[in-house]
């Protein structure tokens, strides 16, 4: 599988040396004159907001704050938005912050507090505990109840129309040799839906999918890639209206984790692009103006949960 790098990962602030987490506190971190909660530049205190890596707040994280000697001036917990807000002035210097909650790795960071008393430390981004290598070695199936595969196309040269297959399935195979890992996976064609039904009629047809003669589009994996100490490349074959070609997948692993019908989890997010007209879909209406109806590149995007064992649980 391919880990990804994370839209979280441009947060405010710089990179802590070692651990690739973004927001020390450097000064003048986070947006100016608001601080990473959006509240005014006056008064001291602490400011932080704490995201997982796909950028969703980390409710009730916490906040510990120590001097150079060691000994904690300050320990805050985020709110439900994952921001930390601290009143207390702090004497000016740099200080050592640990961002934890459950579930997750800690982060250690250096913040600057400046003479007015106050840190705006920006983003700090958690990762899920074992988030960084690839899930336990053996079988993972795809649970389409909680996944998503979608796709998105320019409109008009505009903007972009959004679409989602509904009905899809796979099988992720975890070596202990990572990079030979392996993941296959089907989806049916007819399933697509961008919520209006004549342009999902005109999406099955010939034109695009062609349902009828070609009703599944599928991707079996040749080989995985380390990109970056987080990130993978997957590199594999999709096939899709009787053409199969070589597509890349940028994938980031999330983690993994207990669920409530007492199995185990491991969560990825990857995204590719590709061209129509490399799947023999050429149609298109030019208007007037020289601006193609439908744009010629599709992104997609898959947001995905497998079930550790070779079934699901319901």
């Amino acid at each position: 599988m391919t880990v990804g790098a994370s839209g979280a990962d441009g947060a405010h602030g710089a990179d802590l040396p070692g651990t690739g987490v973004p927001g020390t506190g450097v000064p003048g971190a986070g947006a100016p004159g608001t601080g990473a909660g959006g509240t005014g530049a006056g008064g001291g205190g602490v400011r932080a907001r704490v995201r997982t890596r796909d950028g969703w707040a980390v409710q009730h994280a916490v906040l510990t704050v120590t001097d150079m000697t060691g000994n904690q001036v300050l320990r805050a917990e985020a709110d439900d938005e994952g921001f930390v807000r601290s009143a207390e002035p702090l004497p000016a210097g740099p200080y050592t912050v640990i961002a934890t909650a459950v579930g997750y790795a800690p982060a250690a960071s250096t913040a600057m507090v400046t003479a007015s008393g106050r840190a705006d430390l920006g983003t700090l981004v958690l990762a899920r505990q074992g988030g960084v290598e690839l899930p336990p070695p053996g079988t993972w199936t795809i649970d389409p109840m909680h996944s998503t595969v979608a796709a998105s196309a320019q409109h008009l040269g505009m903007t972009s129309v959004h679409g989602r297959f509904t009905e899809f399935g796979g099988r992720i195979e975890i070596a202990q040799d990572s990079e030979k890992s392996s993941v296959e996976a089907v989806i049916k064609a007819e399933s697509i839906n961008t919520g209006n039904d004549m342009r999902d009629q005109h999406l099955r047809s010939g034109d695009f999918l062609n349902i009828e003669t070609y009703p599944d589009i599928t991707y079996r994996s040749t080989g995985v890639d380390v990109a970056g100490p987080d990130r993978w490349t997957v590199h594999g074959q999709l096939g899709m209206h009787g053409v199969v070609r070589d597509v890349d997948l940028d994938l980031t692993y999330l983690g993994t984790g207990p669920d409530p019908w007492g199995g185990v989890r491991a969560s990825f997010r990857a995204t590719a692009e590709l061209r129509r007209s490399d799947f023999a879909m050429n149609y298109n209406q030019v208007l007037q103006a020289g601006i193609a109806a439908v744009g010629t590149t599709l992104r997609v995007d898959l947001d995905i949960q497998a079930v550790q064992g070779d079934s699901l649980p319901f």
